[in-house]
């Protein structure tokens, strides 16, 4: 497996990270949110130079806002590589951005070997925004490293009753809710406060909040949280809360089901409130979570419950565990990846009727696209021939594994017998 991103700052060139995993840190723009300037042509040489040196079969993009994702599907479909696509977002069908965000998803998806969503609701979403037959889409849900996410019974205030939240601070994570619920959750609740983590525009509206209330001792925010310190910040609190207007997963509340349930004291678990919205529903089981809509306020419930210990999770952290699993996720990517594998690829021809019926005049414009990008990659086979391209060494992965495991099993020398028993 080999990664292709952005760069991060300093962060260009080839990268290994644990366990031999290669990153490409490719050096293009990024304008807003971690997405990159479209680029299209731009990418393919370099992109087209990876690809031989990796030996790729398939290209797996993420994300309906990724310009990287785009161009590497639809260079990698001009190559006659397999392409898959993961979409891990909800999206409307009135406003400007969502029409022109599904129209360039329906340009990508109209040539793609399989689709891959969080959730049935995010499947649902996808089929519908870019015209897909259900059979060519599977549902495979995130997962969390439960071990990563302990809970501790010592770690929150025993004297007030804390309120975590952890998200981007936009209006689709529900801010405009959450400015409006904070002050009265401490005026009813005077042994109540919150921790509020994460970074975005609406940072200024609660912080406004805070000013206006007077609730600096109360509402705290500590800006962006590092994923390795996330749980350090939910097991400071007695309740998680989303408020998110709309989503696909939500793999926060999970991760704060795991870190809050455990055989522990009572409030030392984390109790998850929730908006009932997207595809929210499917991520945990009823008895993990309290819903409520968009516009109704479900935290006294909450409060309630912890107060007078209403419910008492036992084993959360040990269920989740097994229910969201990487080696699932793999396991199951992985036979859509045998799928697609014994697909036949389809001819220039056929992907122009694809890309033809995308729309009167959208339609057209595509087609223009693909001959380009198939002209450009026939320019680059003759000035830039595979067979000079050099191919990457594969990472011993096998004998650094035996390295890691011996040097694990080394125990350093001693003369005390009862160690030396031990060893």
């Amino acid at each position: 497996v080999i990664i292709v991103t952005h760069s991060y700052g300093q962060r260009t060139g080839v990268r290994y990270l644990t366990n031999g995993l290669k990153v490409y840190y490719v050096p293009t723009m990024v304008i807003y949110s971690s997405a990159t300037f479209p680029n299209l042509y731009g990418f393919f040489p370099i992109f087209r130079n990876i690809v031989i040196r990796e030996n790729i079969d398939i290209v797996h993009g993420h994300g309906a806002f990724s310009s990287l994702c785009h161009e590497a599907i639809l260079h990698g479909r001009t190559m006659g590589l397999k392409a898959c696509f993961t979409d891990h977002s909800l999206f409307g069908f009135a406003d400007a951005s969502s029409i022109l965000t599904n129209k360039l998803l329906k340009f990508t998806l109209s040539d793609i070997d399989h689709v891959i969503c969080v959730s049935h609701t995010s499947k649902e979403n996808t089929v519908l925004r870019a015209a897909l037959s259900p059979r060519h889409v599977s549902v495979i849900p995130n997962a969390v490293v439960a071990s990563q996410f302990l809970p501790d019974p010592t770690a929150a205030d025993p004297n007030f009753i804390t309120i975590v939240v952890i998200s981007r601070l936009v209006y689709r994570k529900g801010m405009d809710l959450l400015v409006a619920i904070i002050p009265r959750i401490c005026a009813m609740h005077p042994k109540v406060k919150f921790i509020i983590g994460g970074d975005g525009p609406k940072r200024i509206d609660l912080e406004q909040m805070r000013e206006k209330h007077l609730l600096h001792d109360r509402v705290e925010l500590i800006g962006s949280v590092p994923h390795h310190d996330v749980r350090n910040v939910l097991i400071q609190g007695h309740i998680f809360l989303n408020t998110s207007l709309t989503e696909a997963f939500c793999i926060a509340i999970v991760e704060a089901a795991c870190a809050g349930q455990g055989l522990v004291p009572f409030f030392s678990r984390l109790s998850v409130v929730s908006t009932k919205v997207g595809g929210v529903p499917e991520v945990l089981p009823r008895h993990m979570i309290n819903y409520a809509k968009p516009e109704e306020d479900a935290v006294s419930k909450a409060i309630h419950m912890i107060r007078y210990e209403v419910v008492k999770p036992a084993t959360f952290n040990d269920e989740l565990k097994d229910k969201y699993s990487w080696k699932n996720v793999a396991e199951r990517t992985e036979k859509v990846y045998d799928l697609i594998s014994m697909t036949q690829n389809s001819p220039l021809i056929e992907r122009l009727r694809r890309y033809y019926g995308c729309g009167l005049y959208a339609g057209k414009i595509f087609c223009m696209v693909i001959a380009l990008d198939y002209l450009f990659w026939i320019f680059l086979e003759i000035i830039f021939p595979r067979d000079a391209i050099e191919r990457a060494q594969r990472f011993p992965y096998k004998k650094y594994q035996t390295f890691e495991y011996s040097k694990r099993c080394e125990l350093p020398a001693t003369t005390d017998s009862k160690n030396d028993d031990i060893k």
